[in-house]
């Protein structure tokens, strides 16, 4: 664990101290964890962002080439502190988790089962190796798997539905930049994140790729060329308006689902107001089952599903559970998910 607060440190270890079953070892900056790296041989870093000596991203840049293993990010919900915390991601952390604000000590109760949640989670993670410039290109260079069966394309008219949660924005920009501008569908995705990281993802996705990416902060009309990105901690979904142009927009965080955005709220909703037909679900990274059973019922309806395969998933709990539901038409890698998006849309 490392944090340059003692006082996050403390109620850091505490909080693993008091779940019993964890051993923690901590440092005060980037340049004592990679001391610590090699001797206490860590199943999974928690890493604060801002440190003396060593910052957080050029601590996490050394880990990843050193001796790679899972890190969690710890970030503050600042647009700065968003936008750091995304290239890390990119670089190589499986997860992050938003600083508590105000008094540190007071907000324990509530830091404590959402670390231990995702340290346990991450220690069944896949480490994302292949974010170095020569795995950049070759995700930038998807194409469908070679052999691939030839298929009809699909409706003229269709909506794509993305899910993703753990490891998902490095997923996203995998999947999304290859796409060209002329691509035909609207996309819309659910990602799970709290609200001051999604506009700073969507501004990210934005610059990275040949569509119109936006966070969606008000009713908006799905156009082609496209990508809608649900506002974090709220939901996402569509309806049409009169006249019968469909629309995606942002609903309060409902009760009924644990994840928001919630992926399967989504897809409940595209059912409600399009042909199951004119819907292809495509389910990546993430722990937990979210949109799997509805993008199950999307396929049983006529509709289309992609999961991204557990080669690459750096968590194939969502994917992974929409296969074993049998709803899944198609199980790629993630580099071959966009090449199949272009082949459909032919």
């Amino acid at each position: 664990m490392v944090d340059d607060s003692a006082l996050m440190r403390r109620v850091l270890t505490g909080i693993l101290a008091e779940a019993g079953d964890m051993e923690a070892a901590v440092a005060r900056d980037g340049e004592q964890a990679l001391g610590l790296l090699h001797a206490f041989l860590p199943d999974v870093v928690t890493l604060d962002v801002t440190m003396p000596n060593m910052d957080g991203l050029a601590c996490l840049n050394r880990i990843m080439i050193e001796r790679p293993c899972p890190v969690i990010m710890l970030s503050s919900l600042t647009d700065e502190g968003a936008d750091v915390t995304l290239t890390a991601l990119q670089l190589g952390a499986v997860d992050f988790l938003p600083k508590p604000a105000g008094t540190v000590s007071l907000s324990a109760d509530r830091l404590a089962p959402v670390l231990l949640e995702k340290i346990r989670n991450a220690a069944r993670a896949r480490v994302p190796l292949a974010r170095r410039l020569s795995e950049r290109v070759k995700m930038l260079r998807a194409v469908s798997p070679v052999g691939a069966p030839p298929r009809a394309t699909l409706p003229a008219d269709t909506v794509v539905i993305m899910g993703a949660s753990t490891g998902g924005p490095p997923a996203l920009d995998a999947v999304l930049s290859p796409l060209p501008a002329s691509f035909p569908w609207p996309i819309v995705v659910a990602q799970h994140m709290p609200a001051a990281f999604t506009g700073p993802l969507a501004r990210r996705l934005d610059r990275a790729c040949a569509l119109s990416v936006t966070e969606v902060t008000a009713p908006a009309k799905l156009q082609r060329g496209c990508v809608y990105v649900g506002r974090g901690d709220a939901d996402l979904v569509l309806s049409t308006r009169a006249g019968g142009d469909v629309v995606v927009m942002a609903a309060p965080a409902s009760d009924k689902y644990r994840w928001h955005p919630s992926v399967d709220r989504l897809v409940e909703s595209a059912l409600g107001t399009l042909d199951p037909s004119r819907l292809t679900g495509v389910l990546m990274t993430g722990m937990g089952n979210d949109g799997a059973a509805t993008m199950a019922a999307l396929r049983r309806a006529g509709g289309h599903t992609i999961a991204e395969s557990e080669e690459t998933a750096v968590v194939w709990g969502m994917p992974g559970e929409l296969v074993r539901a049998g709803g899944a038409e198609e199980v790629l890698r993630l580099e071959h998910i966009a090449g199949k998006l272009q082949d459909w849309a032919r």
